[in-house]
């Protein structure tokens, strides 16, 4: 299998609370509460370790409150190239309904000062080598500009690292000017970054078909329950994922990611790369957490995965 470096600058404590409907102004009693370490890098590399892949992780992290990361990391056997900052590492919460409707409440994290940033430069200078791919992903942490964004992206693909970038905004549009392997918008983030709609399949393929031409190798277009598309070079795919029964959507566009980039680094056909991580997604919405739980549950879920081409609509 690959070794494989994930990047999560923006890291953070998610509490999530179960309850069965959210209302405002009133006494919310909770069914469950489940703390996690987490940030999309995280949630990335716990998929990709359960796929049986060699991970080292990277990014900032408070050095007020690292206790439940390293022990993810430990537990995990993750090896850890985080940069620690003073302050603590953000706190997320997010309130679960039983018709799965999630309502993120997101810390704003410490700041990144200038001495960090070129530290965590200067680690991955030393450490990136050897690594097949990198995986970054999540927002930037304050103190972290676009432009330095930009700058880091570079600095990986020029020691030959494939680059999948999963983040939004400004920190997406800086990171499609260095051309990376693979990107996984939604649909509201990519209208965001190309100004136009990307609702239909043939507003997607226009979108992506300047991104391609651009230098992305690969756009992957994740819509919930509506399926994903996949663009690249002589290639668009739709795949519809199967009905379940919704726990959670935190963390299926992660495990949609790292699905895909466990099937290009492992060389398999298009249709089954993307047959696969669609499942792992739909796994994910079944539970709160992250990884792949159940072997068997992964192979049912994927034989009621559809792929098929985007010109059969």
């Amino acid at each position: 299998m690959a070794r494989i470096l994930t990047l999560t600058l923006n890291p953070a404590l998610d509490l999530t609370v179960e309850i069965d409907g959210l209302e405002l102004g009133e006494v919310n009693r909770s069914n469950a509460l489940h703390r996690h370490a987490a940030g999309k890098g995280l949630n990335v590399a716990q998929v990709l370790a359960d796929l049986g892949h060699q991970v080292t992780v990277s990014g900032f992290l408070g050095e007020a409150n690292p206790q439940p990361f390293e022990a993810l990391f430990a537990q995990r056997g993750f090896t850890d190239a985080f940069i620690r900052v003073p302050g603590e590492t953000r706190s997320n919460i997010k309130l679960a309904e039983r018709n799965g409707r999630v309502t993120d409440l997101n810390g704003p994290g410490p700041v990144v000062d200038d001495q960090a940033q070129a530290a965590l430069l200067a680690r991955l200078h030393d450490i990136a080598p050897g690594h097949d791919a990198v995986v970054v992903a999540g927002s930037l942490p304050r103190g972290v500009s676009p432009e330095w964004f930009q700058a880091l992206l570079e600095q990986l693909a020029h020691m030959g690292l494939k680059v999948a970038l999963d983040t939004s905004g400004a920190a997406l549009r800086a990171g499609l000017k260095t051309r990376p392997w693979l990107i996984k918008p939604n649909t509201h983030e990519l209208t965001e970054v190309v100004g136009s709609s990307v609702e239909t399949p043939v507003e997607q393929a226009a979108a992506a078909q300047r991104l391609l031409a651009d230098g992305v190798a690969n756009v992957v277009i994740s819509q919930g329950e509506r399926g994903v598309n996949w663009f690249a070079a002589d290639l668009a795919l739709q795949a519809l994922p199967p009905t379940v029964e919704v726990a959670s959507t935190v963390g299926a566009g992660d495990s949609l990611l790292a699905g895909l980039v466990h099937g290009l680094l492992s060389e398999q056909a298009p249709e089954h790369s993307l047959r696969t991580a669609t499942a792992i997604a739909a796994m994910a919405v079944t539970q709160i957490g992250f990884g792949i739980s159940d072997a068997a549950h992964l192979a049912r879920l994927e034989s009621g995965v559809s792929v098929r081409p985007l010109t059969e609509q």
